[in-house]
């Protein structure tokens, strides 16, 4: 039993990180595919630290990119940056504090390090001057988007979120745990993770990460932010990988009847990186939601 679990562990584990590949990092200034427009890297103050981001594209419609756990902007949506329309948005792509280029402080995770996070994520948008800003979320980034939207409603223009979760249950647990040794997971998923924090502090912050989420358990219902999704009010877009192992389809369902007008679009083949493996579908969908084009 235990090493059946441990395997169904791993093998979730290689899908939620196979974002992190070599293949899907984002060159700093690197010529982006499209228009001919570059990718700049810069880090501004922030509430106290300095947040790192990278910015393409020279449209009138601001995008900001969410990253998931350990992530960043270069390691979670290398596609997005390269390849999303640069004419008609200015994508922002950004690494929440303690995560990526954002260091230091070394990331924790207090009882509201979501809330924190989305603060974060609009101060920065402000400090950059963009006057109204859409959320593609992924993972922990789809939470802080919720929570951003619901919070700062007359700052969010629209919202894509997929893998996200309003509140954490047994099975979800059980996930979690499985996680927190590093030292058991395969040399192709820790490896670029390594690469990007160095091994102590890749171990020491995905057991940080896994204390992090899991506080949500205890407390009633399981809730990190379902009490704030009545809140949101921008147009919203849930999409769902039918077989992400991670995160089980009552959570986008969950999110969808509790978040007023939004729309679910189920993905047959996507997993939990389904923004990665089918990038130009994704990218397509987000970027006629974005521009009203979605029925």
């Amino acid at each position: 039993m235990a090493a059946a679990l441990n395997s169904q562990v791993l093998r979730r584990l290689r899908i939620l990180l196979s974002a992190l590949k070599p293949g899907n990092q984002v060159s700093r200034a690197r010529p982006a595919a499209a228009f001919g427009t570059s990718v700049t890297s810069a880090k501004v103050a922030v509430n106290g630290v300095h947040l790192h981001y990278q910015q393409t594209g020279e449209g009138e419609h601001a995008v900001l990119l969410l990253p998931g756990m350990l992530g960043s902007g270069e390691t979670d949506f290398g596609p997005q940056i390269q390849n999303l329309n640069k004419k008609l948005f200015t994508v922002v792509a950004w690494d929440p504090r303690g995560y990526g280029h954002s260091r230091p402080p070394d990331r924790d995770f207090p009882a509201d390090f979501f809330e924190r996070d989305a603060k974060d994520a609009v101060d920065l948008m402000k400090t950059l001057k963009f006057q109204k800003v859409s959320l593609l979320g992924w993972s922990d980034g789809g939470i802080t988007s919720l929570i951003a939207a619901a919070k700062y409603p007359s700052y969010i223009n629209k919202m894509v979120i997929w893998g996200a979760n309003a509140y954490v249950t047994d099975e979800d647990e059980k996930i979690y745990q499985g996680i927190r040794d590093v030292s058991k997971w395969s040399e192709k998923t820790r490896k670029p993770l390594e690469t990007l924090y160095g091994y102590d502090y890749f171990a020491k912050t995905c057991e940080k990460w896994v204390d992090g989420i899991n506080q949500f358990k205890h407390l009633p219902d399981g809730n990190i932010c379902g009490h704030l999704l009545p809140l949101v009010q921008c147009p919203t877009l849930i999409v769902h990988g039918e077989k992400d192992p991670l995160v089980p389809r009552f959570h986008a369902d969950f999110i969808h009847k509790h978040v007023r007008g939004s729309r679910l679009h189920l993905m047959p083949e996507g997993k939990h990186n389904l923004h990665l493996r089918f990038a130009n579908e994704f990218n397509k969908l987000a970027e006629d939601f974005l521009l009203g084009k979605h029925t």
